[in-house]
């Protein structure tokens, strides 16, 4: 494949972002609606004699049952992605994720089964793990192989972005129940309603993507015979060590600054510096939509600047902007909107991400080298972070800026590293064998 450098996106490479973006963003949903309800399921698929503290531990525990499983859900996907093609994985990835949250939200409680309730839980959790460790990838390589070579980037970065709409959704659906339906209502079935919702979203989105065509790049190698014959996950650890590293530390830099920014930022506003619930809230819808734009920015400006500069830049923004939000907004509460937004907006570096690692590995095992880096660092990153920080906040309040500034110069450095301007390589099939 030759792609024209300055070919447009046509009408179809649209359709198939947008169909792409959907489910990832409804998967991502599934994955996380979860936490939004931990609290009741906890009540309800555990004995009500235990300790609260024992209780809670146990629930997100099984909520992290979904991160463990993630790598090994996306190497087994991504091995059958690079021998057998990647739109049949990227429908399978769907479907094995909207069925369990389906079931997740019919399953019987404590109370009926017994000790049966929160293992089948567990199960249906480990089955959306494996199945987002193959859709996160496998959409970035799908799309990355559909587009013209110098759209990657802003193909890679809006599909992120959609992603990344997935956590809004949750939030939203959340929000909507929790203020619509009493704590008795959503105690007695209201809580069932978000995961049946992803599911039957999930399925749609699945029929929506037998639209979808298997990848030019795909259909080539066939054509030529040039599909990997050995062990997929071989050729990677024997032959691209460096990819592999420099894939999970951008990893650890996307999944860290989402957690910390996104995810935890709410709770540090409310404890640190007692601002209301309700307006922590707001300030991270705004803070969520600013990271969608920010990605789709990065997007262009990869394509438009190349890796290695849109990078350094953008991880010094990070540094920049994060450090006015963790300082500023105990200055100055009032400007919480506008300091979080900025903040969310320099987050969206993190959509420069997949287009480096799509281009790390050859095509004959990109899904593979792809998927393995990606989730065996968002498995230890992703799970580790919460605990980084909450050790830096025993030491400073400003834990979370901290963490998130030492984010942003691995960021930098990994930006030096990549200082060849890979978007000059000559065909996406060649990869990146020297960064």
């Amino acid at each position: 494949m030759n792609p024209t450098h300055t070919q447009r996106l046509t009408g179809k490479d649209y359709k198939t972002l947008a169909l792409a973006a959907l489910g990832g963003a409804l998967e991502f949903y599934d994955f996380i609606i979860f936490v939004f309800f931990a609290t009741v399921i906890g009540e309800l698929f555990f004995p009500s004699d235990i300790p609260e503290w024992l209780r809670q531990l146990q629930t997100f525990a099984i909520f992290a049952a979904g991160y463990l499983a993630r790598p090994l859900g996306g190497i087994v996907m991504a091995h059958f992605g690079d021998k057998l093609g990647r739109k049949k994985m990227f429908s399978l990835s769907i479907l094995l994720m909207a069925l369990p949250t389906l079931m997740m939200g019919a399953l019987p409680t404590w109370q009926t089964i017994g000790i049966a309730a929160p293992l089948l839980m567990l199960l249906m959790r480990m089955l959306q793990g494996a199945a987002i460790g193959g859709e996160v990838p496998g959409a970035w390589v799908f799309v990355a192989e559909h587009v013209p070579y110098k759209r990657i980037g802003i193909a890679c970065g809006t599909l992120t972005a959609g992603l990344t709409i997935g956590i809004l959704l949750g939030s939203l659906v959340a929000t909507l129940i929790n203020t619509s339906m009493s704590q008795q209502a959503i105690h007695d079935g209201g809580w069932r309603i978000p995961f049946f919702l992803g599911g039957v979203f999930g399925l749609i989105a699945m029929y929506l993507r037998r639209w979808l065509h298997e990848t030019p790049v795909f259909v080539e190698m066939q054509q030529r015979k040039a599909l990997a014959e050995t062990l997929p996950l071989k050729t990677v650890l024997a032959e691209h060590k460096k990819s592999i590293v420099i894939s999970m530390l951008l990893t650890w830099l996307l999944s860290a600054c989402i957690v910390v920014v996104i995810l935890m930022s709410p709770v540090w506003l409310q404890k640190q510096l007692s601002i209301a619930p309700a307006l922590t809230l707001q300030a991270n819808s705004i803070a969520t939509v600013m990271l969608c734009i920010g990605c789709i920015v990065a997007g262009l400006a990869v394509d438009r600047f190349g890796a290695s500069r849109t990078l350094c830049v953008g991880s010094l923004l990070l540094a920049l902007c994060s450090w006015q939000f963790y300082h500023l907004t105990a200055l100055y509460p009032q400007q919480l909107f506008l300091l979080y937004g900025v903040a969310g907006l320099s987050v969206g570096i993190v959509g420069v991400v997949p287009f480096v690692m799509v281009r790390a590995f050859p095509a004959e095992v990109r899904f593979t080298g792809l998927s393995f880096s990606y989730n065996l660092s968002y498995a230890i990153f992703g799970g580790l972070t919460p605990i980084f920080v909450s050790l830096l906040m025993n030491v400073s309040v400003m834990g979370p800026c901290w963490y998130v500034m030492a984010l942003a110069l691995v960021g930098l450095l990994t930006g030096i590293w990549l200082r060849r301007d890979v978007s000059h390589e000559p065909d996406l099939q060649q990869g990146v064998k020297t960064l």
